[in-house]
């Protein structure tokens, strides 16, 4: 009986250290645990355990009015909190902010908001001042695609075939979906007499298929005639390419020169234009007009006007010709001299992109392009998603330089 009696005390004793032990490492277990886990509260509820952080303000970015998370910043701001804090993976700050502006700027109903990083920015400044690239091809933009606005004549793209219209999909073996105006700029810009291999898009008649094809080009810097004129039957008929930094002066010196060779009317082809500078527009029309309002600028609730600066040099009769891709800062010349009645405005309806985009430099590097206006002619008439209409409506392009000779033929 002794025996047994000391048999189970000893049960007992050992049963008691066997508890200790336990406790003691659940304790150790629940002590590492903490620190594991601290601060990962949606892991630690998933585990079974209970937080061991103290409970936080349900909205901890709750607005003085109450609202909540009523800013972008501060949605994104908590999600970048919890993976800086809890994830056991990274990212990379410049790829997260491309992505996050890129896919912010969609939900916009902007077609020309976008954001640029730091490369991409540097590109776009270098390509501003010269949308010609030295193959003999004047650039345009449409919906962030590039496409060609002009082929200069005698150059090796016209030889090549290389046609208005035409869009870039493949630069030296490199394609992309859709090539910028700055991307193909900056990429095409060579040393003297160096080639380019360019993989062109032909859209095809009444949207069906495009063709491609290849051209092989050499890259020449010298600068081409922004603007050419001929007479015929004493009637100007002068072509503007695109509305450069200098393109009044220039159009100043071809108007006189001109005069001087007898022209008694003028026609001002302004056809495929993609836009330009606003100021040359406003410094062209004044050449037409003595005075009064070019182009009325509307931001919000405030609307500022563009005047003729009074330096009208001539008033010979004048006919304006444009077409669907005439746009921008060329749409708001034809509206002014047609508000204004000093031109007939010939050709088929204008693009419609009647839209001022400011390039807003970043802080942290890059810049954010978005419309901050819109234009109005001079007598309150939309440009934006509307267009400039014809006083005569020519569809058939290849009749309208010959209508318009004779329409300013028929004002003298």
């Amino acid at each position: 009986m002794e025996h047994a009696s000391q048999k189970n005390k000893l049960q007992k004793r050992n049963a008691n250290i066997i508890k200790v032990v336990g406790v003691c490492i659940v304790a150790i277990v629940l002590f590492v645990a903490g620190f594991m886990f601290r601060g990962n509260t949606e892991l630690l509820t998933a585990m079974g355990f209970t937080s061991f952080t103290t409970k936080q303000e349900t909205n901890p970015g709750q607005t003085v009015s109450g609202n909540t998370y009523d800013s972008l910043s501060a949605r994104v701001a908590e999600v970048q909190g919890i993976i800086a804090n809890d994830s056991v993976d990274t990212y990379d700050l410049n790829s997260a902010t491309t992505a996050t502006l890129d896919a912010f700027i969609k939900t916009m109903n902007d077609p020309y908001a976008r954001y640029f990083d730091a490369s991409s920015y540097q590109t776009y400044l270098n390509s501003v001042s010269s949308p010609s690239t030295g193959i003999g091809v004047l650039f345009g933009e449409s919906d962030g695609s590039c496409y060609v606005v002009d082929v200069f004549e005698g150059s090796e793209a016209a030889n090549m075939g290389v046609l208005p219209g035409d869009y870039v999909e493949a630069i030296d073996g490199e394609k992309k979906d859709q090539w910028s105006l700055p991307e193909v700029t900056n990429t095409l810009h060579r040393d003297e007499g160096e080639t380019v291999y360019i993989t062109w898009r032909r859209p095809g008649k009444d949207n069906a298929g495009a063709t491609t094809f290849n051209t092989s080009l050499r890259y020449e810097s010298s600068p081409e005639t922004n603007i050419t004129y001929s007479i015929t039957n004493g009637i100007a008929y002068i072509e503007i390419k695109q509305l450069g930094s200098d393109c009044a002066e220039v159009l100043k010196k071809t108007i006189a020169q001109a005069t001087s060779e007898g022209a008694s009317a003028l026609v001002l082809d302004l056809r495929n234009i993609p836009g330009g500078y606003l100021t040359q527009a406003v410094e062209i029309a004044s050449l037409f007009i003595q005075s009064g309002t070019v182009v009325q600028i509307k931001s919000g609730d405030t609307t500022t006007t563009k005047t003729a600066d009074g330096a009208e040099v001539t008033n010979l009769p004048l006919v304006v010709l444009v077409n669907e891709k005439t746009a921008g800062s060329a749409e708001v010349l034809a509206s002014a001299l047609q508000d204004s009645q000093r031109a007939t405005v010939v050709g088929v309806q204008t693009q419609g992109k009647g839209s001022v985009q400011v390039m807003q430099p970043l802080s942290f590097g890059g810049a954010l392009r978005y419309t901050a206006a819109t234009y109005l002619s001079p007598s309150g008439r939309a440009i934006d998603g509307v267009g400039v209409t014809p006083d005569v409506v020519i569809t058939n392009t290849e009749r309208q330089e010959p209508i318009a000779l004779e329409i300013a033929a028929s004002n003298r």
